[in-house]
């Protein structure tokens, strides 16, 4: 059953109406008419079974019922992610959003290899958001990550300021045997609790940044025994978090 997500102002009582670039979809893509049924979610986290009753310039469909699940992790993970070359991003951004993640703030990293001006940091932007839409409707999530505008790390600081966890991706904790082994700290993070993990550019943090999230409080944390790409690392992380809490 396709998926759609309705904004606050579209919900009436037990009618809902579609707008947007969802009504193409319905109308020209999947060719509906009245008495189809959707799924159709409203930002309360909450969906819903309904039968579409009209199509125009806008879908109006009467609610049939709630639907009963859950595919949310019991925790809020932010992913910051270093940006870099080719669709490195979109990749974490589609595949962040079926594993779970709440949102992402990408941000420009001293060794990320692309290097982009605010005309194209706002239409990559907007573009990983319609993209994290899309993953959303696929994997039947009950909310849209949000993909926040390209920040410094010292933005980044100051938006995860009060999160309960926070941590970062550090290739020389995989380097050695230490104490920072992932399991060690999502045996830490309560349900409803907030977790922020930051992952570094192909070539890694520099020293200052390093030493710039050790004073902002973020752990250095061990995704396993191997060095993995920028692109692998989020996805490591997810679906370990998922292991653990849903599994």
């Amino acid at each position: 059953m396709q998926r759609y997500f309705a904004g606050r102002d579209n919900w009436y009582e037990d009618r809902v109406k579609i707008t947007g670039p969802d009504v193409h979809h319905i109308r020209k893509v999947m060719r509906m008419a009245p008495g189809d049924t959707v799924t159709v979610v409203h930002p309360d986290k909450k969906a819903f079974e309904a039968e579409i009753t009209e199509i125009d310039e806008e879908v109006y469909c009467v609610l049939k019922y709630p639907l009963e699940t859950d595919p949310e992790l019991p925790q809020k993970v932010t992913i910051v992610q270093a940006i870099g070359k080719s669709d490195k991003v979109e990749w974490v951004v589609q595949k962040g959003t079926e594993l779970g993640m709440t949102e992402m703030i990408p941000f420009q990293a001293g060794r990320s290899v692309a290097k982009w001006d605010e005309k194209r940091q706002q239409k990559k932007v907007e573009r990983w958001n319609k993209i994290a839409k899309e993953a959303a409707e696929q994997s039947e999530r009950l909310m849209i990550p949000e993909v926040k505008s390209v920040a410094s790390l010292k933005q980044v600081i100051e938006w995860t300021e009060g999160f309960g966890h926070l941590l970062f991706a550090y290739e020389n904790e995989a380097r050695e045997e230490t104490e920072s082994r992932l399991s060690k700290y999502i045996r830490k993070v309560d349900p409803g609790e907030s977790v922020c993990l930051v992952i570094g550019p192909e070539g890694g943090f520099t020293p200052e940044e390093v030493s710039v999230l050790n004073g902002a409080f973020f752990q250095p944390v061990r995704l396993g025994r191997r060095i993995l790409r920028m692109e692998t690392a989020a996805l490591y992380f997810l679906s370990a978090l998922s292991y653990e809490w849903e599994e």
